[in-house]
Formats: structure tokens, C-alpha cells, sequence
């Protein structure tokens, strides 16, 4: 699979743009603001429906304007598939795949694997269970409809939950068997989200552990990836009921999937709290590229890698590594973004690597010939 022609329509800082994409790497360089990144959050849309950097649409749309639209013509499996993806203040959102349009978003999920790895990516070793958890549930989300099926329907109805919670404590009276109904669903879902995670799980970490050691340049170090979560040691609806007072005090559920948490270890010791800066990036790139590996596999194609700015977090020793995957042929089509020119292309040709190349300026486009 790859992405053969981006064409943007005031989207972020384009008013027009079209891109014909040749070859497998494509460079985007300019200055901090010039639209680079802005080009990879199209990408996005074009795999997700929605941006990464940016979740709120209309924060999308040119200044001045009420409407954006990105286009992108992939080859897939040899043949040519469009991808449109439109958002206005007044019709909303609407995204098509050769001219038909999506009645619901999640069918398109997973279609156009990619593999994004950014500067805040640090947030999944450094913050809290909720950006590993978005981590994971994107990852699963490109290959399992019906996981995904089950984390829309988890989360609609524990909004919807945490909104009955909140109501009975204003009315001072519980309706049990309302309540009853969106726990029944919320059990449901949530215990298909933790077989498929904990399955995952156990998948997953021998493609981190891999690349972990090939990062850490002939140490041997082990690397641990476990899955904690609430339904491991107890009953979901015995939980509910038995945290119901608690929860209508705090006007939200305190107990489930959606507390789920992912700990990293190196040599049994947690990596947030023990490991280096550099064990801490090595492990980061690992995750990113075992996503990589695990797509892959599970989709029969290699998916798009999108690299934003990745070189001003990256140590030398840790960026030839990387190039020396990317000269052996292990990738697909890769995009890279780059504020500094001169050290991508310098990166790029040192480990032997051709690249289509493009100067990024106000959000403008010319080729580098």
C-alpha cells in the first residue's frame, strides 16, 4: 500500500496544495510553523478520519474559511482507491472511499494502516494510563472491527452511565433498573476490551523485546510489558454495584476498562521511574516500531510510517539505527518532516538513501530537485 497524491483545500495553513508522491521516502523540510506537521495531520485523516495533533475539526479549517477538504489516491493491492475526507461548519463531516460515502466512520478504521511517531510520544512512558490506553486502542482498532465496535460502544455508554450517576444525585433516588441496563451493556463490552487487550498483550511484547535489543546495541536487557487492569481480580458487575454509592458521590464509574493501565519494565524495574533517558527512548522507538511489525503481519501490507521531527529527539547513535532499518528495505513508504534540511537529507544520504524531497514554506509546496 502507499499514498500516491495528497491534495489539500484549506486545510491548516493550505489554501491549495497537491502533492504527487514518487518513490518510497518523502522529506518535508521547512521552519517551525510552515505547515509540515499540518501535512502528516492529513495523512491522518485519511487513515482515521480525524487528525492526531488536533481532535477538534473545525480547528482544522483555514482562517477565513468555513470548509476544508483532503483528498488522497492510494495504491492498495493493485489497484487505485480515492480517499476524500471534508468537514464545513454547516454539513459537518463527511469522508468517501472512490466516490461512496461512510454511513459510519468506524468502517473506514484500519483500511489505511499508518504509524505515527511524534515528538510528544515521550507522554506514553512519562504520563498517565490514558495515553497508553489510547495508544493500544488505536493500535487494536486498525486491525479488530470488532474491538473497535466494542470500545465505541464501551465508551457511549459509560458517558451515558456517569450521566445517570450524576442525575441521581440531584434527585436523591436511584432508578435500579436503568441503571441496570447501561451496567449490563458497560459489563459486556468492557469484558470483550479486556480479552482482546490481555491476548494482545502477550503478543505484543516479543516484537517490543526485539527491537528493544536490536536498539540497544548488543545489550541484552529484558523488557516487560504488563496489562493491569480492574477485571483481573474481581467480578465487573459485582464491582458496580458494589462502588455504586461511591460513584454517585463522585458523579462518575470508578471501576472498569476505562482505568485500564499498561506498565513498561526493563530488567523487572519501571521504566517511567528507573530507566535512563536513553533506555527510555530505545524503548519508545521499540513500541513504535513493534506497531509497525504487528500491522504488518496482521494486514498482509506494511503500513505508512509518518516520522515528525523524530531527529531533534533522537541521539546519532539511535538515528543511523533507524536509517539502517530503512536502507535494508524493512519499510514501506515513509514520510519525514524536518525543520533543519540539511541533517535529514546529510541522515538520508549517508545510509545510502534515496528521497523525494520538498521544500515546506507558509504553507506552500515545490519539490527539491
Amino acid at each position: 500500500m502507499r499514498l500516491e497524491k495528497l491534495h489539500l483545500m484549506n486545510f491548516k495553513n493550505y489554501a491549495d496544495a497537491e502533492v504527487h508522491l514518487q518513490g518510497t521516502i518523502h522529506c518535508f523540510l521547512g521552519k517551525n510553523g510552515s505547515g509540515k506537521t499540518n501535512l502528516l495531520e492529513a495523512i491522518h485523516y485519511l487513515s482515521f478520519t480525524k487528525g492526531s495533533f488536533y481532535a477538534n475539526d473545525l480547528a482544522n479549517v483555514r482562517h477565513g474559511q468555513d470548509q476544508f477538504l483532503i483528498n488522497g489516491l492510494f495504491e492498495k493491492n493493485g489497484k487505485r482507491m480515492e480517499v476524500a475526507c471534508s468537514f464545513s461548519s454547516e454539513r459537518r463531516k463527511n469522508v468517501s472511499e472512490n466516490g461512496k460515502e461512510y454511513s459510519r466512520f468506524s468502517e473506514h478504521i484500519g483500511k489505511y494502516p499508518i504509524v505515527l511517531v511524534a515528538p510528544n510520544d515521550i507522554e506514553l512512558i512519562w504520563n498517565g494510563g490514558e495515553v497508553r490506553r489510547k495508544f493500544f486502542d488505536t493500535l487494536l482498532s486498525q486491525l479488530d472491527k470488532e474491538y473497535l465496535e466494542n470500545l465505541i460502544r464501551y465508551q457511549a455508554h459509560l458517558r451515558q452511565r456517569n450521566s445517570l450517576l450524576r442525575m441521581f444525585a440531584d434527585k436523591g433516588s436511584i432508578d435500579r433498573d436503568l441503571l441496570d441496563s447501561y451496567d449490563e451493556k458497560i459489563v459486556a463490552a468492557g469484558t470483550v476490551l479486556y480479552n482482546k487487550r490481555a491476548g494482545f498483550v502477550q503478543e505484543y511484547l516479543p516484537l517490543v523485546s526485539a527491537r528493544y535489543n536490536f536498539l540497544a546495541s548488543g545489550l541484552t536487557e529484558t523488557v516487560g510489558l504488563a496489562y493491569l487492569s480492574d477485571l483481573e481480580k474481581v467480578d465487573f458487575k459485582k464491582e458496580l454495584d458494589g462502588k455504586l454509592d461511591r460513584d454517585i458521590a463522585l458523579g462518575r464509574t470508578s471501576v472498569g476498562i476505562h482505568r485500564d493501565d499498561f506498565l513498561f519494565t526493563l530488567n523487572g524495574f519501571e521504566l517511567k521511574r528507573f530507566g535512563s533517558q536513553g533506555q527510555q527512548k530505545s524503548f519508545l522507538i521499540a513500541l513504535k516500531l513493534a506497531e509497525f511489525d504487528y500491522l504488518a503481519v496482521k494486514k498482509g501490507s506494511k503500513p505508512l510510517i509518518l516520522l515528525d521531527d523524530i531527529f531533534d529527539k533522537l541521539d546519532d547513535e539511535r538515528i543511523h539505527q533507524l536509517m539502517e532499518l530503512v536502507a535494508d528495505g524493512a519499510f514501506g513508504q515513509i514520510f519525514i518532516t524536518d525543520a533543519r534540511p540539511g541533517r535529514s537529507l546529510e541522515v538520508l544520504k549517508v545510509a545510502g538513501v534515496k528521497s523525494q524531497n520538498f521544500s515546506v514554506e507558509e504553507g506552500s509546496l515545490a519539490e527539491l530537485f
